[in-house]
């Protein structure tokens, strides 16, 4: 029975995964069935997975078990957020957006200065001495940072110093921007040899 299951597996795998690929011929019938199947498996596991490591946890347990009895006044918050779904009603989630976007916020500015700009500024204060690699690659660094930010740097107008600054940092920027897709490229290549690699090892070999 395990094996029935195993080899099942493997067709529906196959299955699917030459539906998505039948994409790069038109739109078809086998492509939407593989992608809303894959949309609604999704949103399933989501919806069991938020309920037992996020509301049974965090807000069922304490309330039942601990008498945490203040966590009702959140457990407001969320369940009038579904007031969008009700016309007449649907102000009430405003309070809940609002509550939601402004802690996000603040979460975010912090997080953000703390772990990225601070880190970032540490980063660029390299020193320069000596004469070597490591040498001309902080000065590259620092050369990258200043021209970049005078790019961004809109109070006056990009002309003579500021203005040749200026087109060097979209040199950098234009460099940082090709580097990362070719990165993102070369991560879908990953996957695709992956998925070619499981029809022709584990799926045709089934076939013969």
């Amino acid at each position: 029975m395990s094996n029935f299951w195993t080899i099942f597996g493997i067709w529906m795998a196959a299955f699917l995964t030459l539906a998505i690929f039948s994409f790069l011929y038109k739109d078809n019938p086998f492509y939407k069935l593989a992608e809303h199947l894959y949309v609604g498996t999704s949103a399933g596991y989501m919806l069991i997975y938020t309920y037992f490591l996020t509301i049974k946890p965090m807000l069922i347990d304490p309330i039942t078990k601990q008498q945490q009895f203040l966590l009702f006044i959140p457990a407001f918050f969320g369940i009038i957020m579904l007031t969008r779904w009700f016309p007449k009603i649907a102000w009430l989630s405003r309070w809940s957006i609002a509550f939601t976007i402004g802690i996000g916020t603040g979460l975010a500015v912090t997080g953000s200065i703390q772990g990225i700009l601070i880190p970032q500024i540490k980063g660029t204060l390299i020193a320069l001495h000596g004469w070597n690699w490591t040498t001309l690659n902080n000065l590259l660094i620092i050369i990258g940072v200043i021209s970049t930010l005078t790019y961004f740097y809109f109070s006056k107008a990009h002309k003579g110093v500021i203005g040749k600054t200026a087109k060097l940092g979209i040199t950098y920027i234009m460099i940082a921007f090709g580097a990362s897709f070719g990165y993102t490229v070369m991560g879908r290549i990953s996957l695709l040899i992956g998925r070619m690699y499981f029809l022709f090892h584990d799926w045709i070999p089934l076939i013969h």
